[in-house]
């Protein structure tokens, strides 16, 4: 700095102003000369290289990461400089701040940094395993992110606390005992970040699965999990916003999880088919063993069930191979109509409810009978009229 104000000085012949305003521009040129230069340097380093296009180079998570810090950071150092100059012509009190700043400033650009590659990183993990075709559990990669974002947002505020002469130790006391009244005014937040805990560490869902309750009408499409909402998305696509603390209260179905989807169906064929039964649930059952979709390990049951008001009942009890809902009654509606047809083949019909009208109507020139009439009884002791 002395240098290049002697040189200035020399080229200005001591102009004040002069020099100030070379002084900004050179500062301004710098700038702009190492913002070019990094943007550069940080796209060669993160290009990818070649033969691995299907997977996200870890090079290019840190050039993502640290392009606009970084320029934000030659920003910040570059006006502290021109601050300092400033201060140092006018003797201004207000320019006493530019070190304080300064110094924000870096933390802060560093803060974002990290917090920004912690996303990158979190995305770059997801991207990989799917394009490795690996199980991704994206419950478990956003809870280990959000607790490390928070961890860096928290150390950030304390390092910058602590450079401008704050004393740490007096903000942790201080954190201490004001938390506990911050917990009792907000227990209903602590409640749901403590929801959340649970939802991460127990995982009864995670986001994609198919989740509902009974006791509380919920049910639909996992979508986002916070630290104090859970997103659903409903099947007629409506968002639904749960508490987290819900989730601890109530039980909760996960039909995504399950290892197979049920087939329980009663088919009733007539009484004038009894003699037949049994060769229909033997055809049926020889169907069900033999169809690709059926999954043989699992219980599978076709039996004669019982004498019901109109029907011969038979009892249809197994289990598909695929859990994919439209897959699934694509194969449900394919099991109904062969067993249609196995029915039809052994000459029998599919039994259904039948009613017989007794009711007679009559020809619309007959005529109903006048009903007789019955001559009045007469008074006790009085003889009836023309005895």
């Amino acid at each position: 700095m002395e240098q290049l104000k002697y040189w200035l000085e020399n080229l200005t012949g001591g102009d004040a102003m002069t020099m100030l305003a070379l002084h900004i521009l050179l500062i301004v040129c710098a700038v702009g000369v190492f913002n070019y230069v990094s943007r550069r340097v940080l796209a060669r380093f993160g290009r990818e290289s070649a033969g691995g296009a299907a997977e996200t180079q870890w090079n290019q998570v840190l050039a993502l990461a640290a392009r606009r810090p970084l320029s934000i950071l030659a920003w910040v150092v570059g006006i502290s400089f021109m601050g300092q100059i400033v201060q140092a012509r006018t003797d201004a009190a207000i320019l006493a701040v530019v070190h304080p700043v300064r110094t924000i400033g870096v933390i802060a650009c560093l803060g974002w940094f990290l917090l920004r590659l912690i996303g990158n990183a979190k995305d770059a993990i997801i991207r990989r395993r799917i394009a490795r075709g690996e199980e991704v559990d994206r419950t478990t990669v956003d809870a280990i992110g959000q607790i490390l974002r928070i961890s860096v947002s928290i150390t950030t505020v304390l390092v910058a606390l602590q450079s401008l002469g704050f004393s740490v130790e007096g903000v942790l006391a201080f954190g201490g005992i004001g938390g506990i009244a911050v917990g009792f005014a907000a227990k209903d937040l602590l409640a749901n970040f403590f929801g959340s805990l649970m939802i991460y560490f127990d995982r009864p869902f995670a986001v994609g699965d198919w989740i509902r309750s009974s006791e509380k009408q919920i049910e639909g499409t996992v979508e986002d999990i916070g630290w104090r909402l859970t997103r659903i998305r409903t099947f007629d696509k409506r968002p639904l916003y749960v508490p987290n603390s819900v989730f601890t209260t109530i039980t909760v179905e996960n039909p995504s999880r399950m290892s197979n989807r049920r087939i329980n169906e009663t088919i009733g064929v007539r009484y004038d088919d009894i003699g037949v039964v049994t060769d229909i649930v033997e055809d049926i059952r020889a169907m069900l063993r033999a169809h690709p979709e059926i999954d043989q390990e699992q219980t599978l049951i076709v039996n004669f069930l019982q004498f019901n008001e109109f029907s011969l009942d038979i009892m249809v009890y197994t289990f598909t191979r695929t859990t994919v809902w439209i897959d699934f009654h694509e194969i449900k509606q394919d099991i109904l109509l062969k067993i249609a047809e196995i029915i039809a083949n052994r000459g029998a019909e599919i039994a259904y409810p039948t009613r017989i009208s007794l009711s007679r109507a009559l020809p619309p020139d007959e005529k109903k009978p006048a009903p007789a009439r019955t001559p009045p009884s007469p008074e006790p002791g009085k003889a009836p009229q023309g005895a």
